[in-house]
């Protein structure tokens, strides 16, 4: 083999093992849903299910870094409960790397308190295994992906949170799961076209809490 081919060779491997290195450690995601819209028969049939087109939808999103488990107990137990979680912040940031974010077309109406549309930071309060509380902050979030400690004027994942930004605080029904969830996961749980329930998995507990779209 020539030795031009072979340095070719070597360098295409060498930068394949570099682009897994920068691979990231928790993969970014999102949850999203579509409230308050309706199924209708168009004019022309579209590729969906049932063939209908959903119109007038409001989004509804979480955006999120998702950390692994790895083989850690994510939350501890004891006086140590939520500690490392938080990783030094207050709060917990409910994700990784980011501060994770609630963005909404549409009001909504969390434990009796109102959400506007917007966007949000949104973070948790682990107290104990069953005390859950979830917080929407109108904190505004650094972009990332590294974290500014000179910048006081937005978060970086719970970091520099303070409360008097919260627009809802509401406590979360804590499930222990029958199983363990690796990569923690943000979903929207039996939706119906006005609310629904927003739950946060990780490890074996499911926090949730239960909304409904404002006026």
């Amino acid at each position: 083999m020539k030795r031009g081919l072979m340095l070719g060779l070597i360098l295409a491997a060498g930068a394949a093992l570099l682009a897994q290195d920068e691979r990231p450690l928790s993969p970014s995601g999102t949850a999203s849903v579509q409230v308050l819209g309706q199924w209708v028969k168009p004019d022309r049939r579209v590729s969906t299910m049932t063939g209908e087109a959903y119109q007038g939808g409001k989004w509804i999103d979480i955006t999120y870094g998702r950390p692994l488990k790895r083989g850690r107990d994510a939350f501890g137990a004891g006086p140590t409960y939520g500690k490392a979680t938080n990783a030094g912040a207050p709060v917990w940031r409910a994700g990784a790397n980011v501060t994770t974010r609630l963005k909404t077309e549409v009001p909504l109406v969390v434990d009796g308190k109102s959400v506007p549309a917007g966007e949000y930071s949104v973070l948790v309060e682990l107290t104990q295994p069953a005390e859950w509380t979830l917080i929407v902050s109108s904190w505004p979030a650094q972009p990332g992906p590294h974290y500014d400690p000179a910048n006081k004027a937005a978060l970086w994942g719970a970091f520099g949170y303070t409360p008097d930004k919260d627009v809802a605080r509401a406590a979360m029904k804590v499930d222990v799961l029958p199983y363990t969830v690796e990569e923690l996961t943000w979903q929207f749980l039996n939706m119906t076209n006005d609310g629904g329930t927003i739950a946060l998995m990780w490890d074996r507990s499911m926090g949730s809490v239960a909304f409904k779209v404002g006026g």
